[in-house]
């Protein structure tokens, strides 16, 4: 029995850090997107003019997050990356080293547990079909 404890412990600490965006603190979330998110993505989530072409430097401009953009096309883990390493981190770790983006890196800004506040209030805005789209594309679905 002695050793059944630290197995469970374990297997519940894995189990945590999938980091699913339910149970979160949607208040505190929204609060670390304005103060962390909204001076590039918006106030309403909306992003900036022209998202979809990229500037003269080849970076595309700040995306929306409501569900007029693509964030809901996205899983977890890739936001999560996105929002902590920046898009040059994330995507260099997926092999896409030479798309442009002009996301910043996080991780030494806000810590994990914040990062995922803020995706759970974006995701809280969507409708039900974003929703419900973006948690199929989630390997623990």
């Amino acid at each position: 029995m002695k050793f059944i404890v630290p197995i469970l412990i374990v297997a519940a600490t894995s189990a945590m850090a999938d980091h699913e965006l339910e149970n979160r603190d949607i208040a505190v979330g929204r609060t670390l997107y304005f103060g962390n998110c909204a001076s590039c993505h918006g106030a309403n989530l909306e992003g900036q003019p022209n998202w979809r072409s990229a500037n003269e430097d080849g970076v595309l401009p700040a995306p929306p997050h409501d569900s007029t953009g693509h964030t809901w096309h996205h899983d977890n883990a890739l936001l999560f990356d996105y929002t902590k390493l920046g898009g040059k981190g994330a995507l260099s770790a997926r092999g896409l080293a030479n798309f442009k983006s002009g996301m910043p890196a996080f991780g030494g800004v806000i810590s994990d547990e914040a990062i995922w506040e803020i995706l759970a209030y974006i995701k809280s805005t969507w409708p039900e079909q974003a929703k419900r789209g973006q948690e199929n594309r989630n390997a623990s679905h």
